[in-house]
């Protein structure tokens, strides 16, 4: 699998060497011309769930775009009275990613993407709800761009985060791109999957998860402490907007970050680090056992690591950072 590694400055080539910061280029973004960003081009099937909104070109490998994340939405809502979502901002980065493989790089409308690994590193105070209303502005830089013939055939994009010019959030991500034809030899004897019903399996309390609503619970009772089997709903609106013959990776994001919620007990676990790696596709019709492994290796933190497994194998391991919360001092 390709390794995950977020540079400390965004930069062209990803290596530290000789590179100027994306944000350090405002007079060229200022005039270059904005592209919007389709519900089409996003992957997502209604508006509402369109986070970028437009991007411009900056160089053959350097983008921004400009993001809304707002205050309210089905799914990616606040997780308190006072932060967004970490989550929007690995979502944020999967659409804009999929914007440019079709729109700058030339992949085809019917091009089938895997997500390899993600990383997102938040500055938790920066994800306000106060600040709901700023557009975020988002410096891209592509690298280990890998083509066949004229094709993509993946990438890896990194992104800077700000709002109201303040740091947010950065990430970085890998992307592989496959032709309907070569997917089908890949996927042959999983493509039915589509087509039979998938049970959805009794959620946890949805408090457990850090979630309100028992729709978009992903953990189903697993058979030990810290154990949990994913729950897989492929009516959901948002996890699951089209039909797909396995469990999208963002659906295997969040269900970890469920998990360490649960497992951790913090109300909110607000992640300023995920990491992610996929190590194969999630099917949909076999049980996925997902365990986590709570680590206290830095003072006011708790690390989860998370685990995914199915039919034997690894699917997906995970590890996530968040700050404990600060007791609350008596006034008496």
């Amino acid at each position: 699998m390709l390794r995950t590694g977020p540079s400390s400055a965004l930069t062209d080539d990803q290596t530290g060497r000789a590179a100027r910061p994306a944000n350090a280029t405002a007079s060229v973004v200022e005039n270059a011309p904005h592209r919007t960003v389709t519900k089409e081009l996003a992957h997502r099937t209604t508006e509402t769930d369109v986070f970028p909104t437009r991007w411009s070109r900056i160089s053959d490998t350097r983008f921004r775009f400009t993001a809304h994340w707002p205050a309210a939405h089905p799914f990616f809502g606040p997780v308190d009275a006072i932060h967004q979502d970490p989550m929007i901002v690995g979502e944020t980065l999967r659409q804009a990613s999929m914007v440019l493989a079709h729109a700058e790089f030339g992949a085809p409308a019917d091009t089938h993407f895997v997500m390899w690994d993600l990383t997102v590193l938040t500055d938790p105070g920066a994800l306000l709800l106060a600040d709901a209303a700023e557009p975020v502005v988002v410096d891209v830089v592509c690298s280990e761009i890998r083509r066949r013939g004229r094709g993509l055939a993946g990438m890896r994009t990194t992104m800077e985060f700000r709002r109201a010019g303040r740091f947010v959030a950065r990430g970085t991500g890998s992307t592989g791109c496959t032709s309907p034809l070569a997917y089908r030899r890949l996927r042959a004897g999983r493509l039915d999957a589509m087509d039979k019903p998938v049970p959805a399996l009794p959620g946890i309390e949805p408090g457990l998860t850090g979630r309100d609503r028992p729709e978009d619970v992903v953990l189903a009772p697993g058979d030990g402490p810290g154990v949990w089997h994913l729950r897989v709903d492929t009516g959901h609106p948002v996890l699951f907007p089209r039909p797909n013959d396995h469990v999208p990776g963002m659906v295997l994001f969040e269900a970890a970050r469920q998990a360490a919620t649960a497992a951790s007990g913090l109300r909110p676990f607000l992640p300023r680090a995920m990491t992610v790696t996929f190590d194969r596709y999630a099917e949909l019709h076999s049980p996925c056992r997902l365990e986590t492994e709570v680590l206290d290796e830095s003072p006011g933190e708790v690390t989860v690591r998370v685990s995914g497994r199915q039919d034997g194998e690894s699917v997906f391991s995970a590890r996530l950072t968040s700050a404990r919360p600060r007791p609350v001092r008596s006034l008496s």
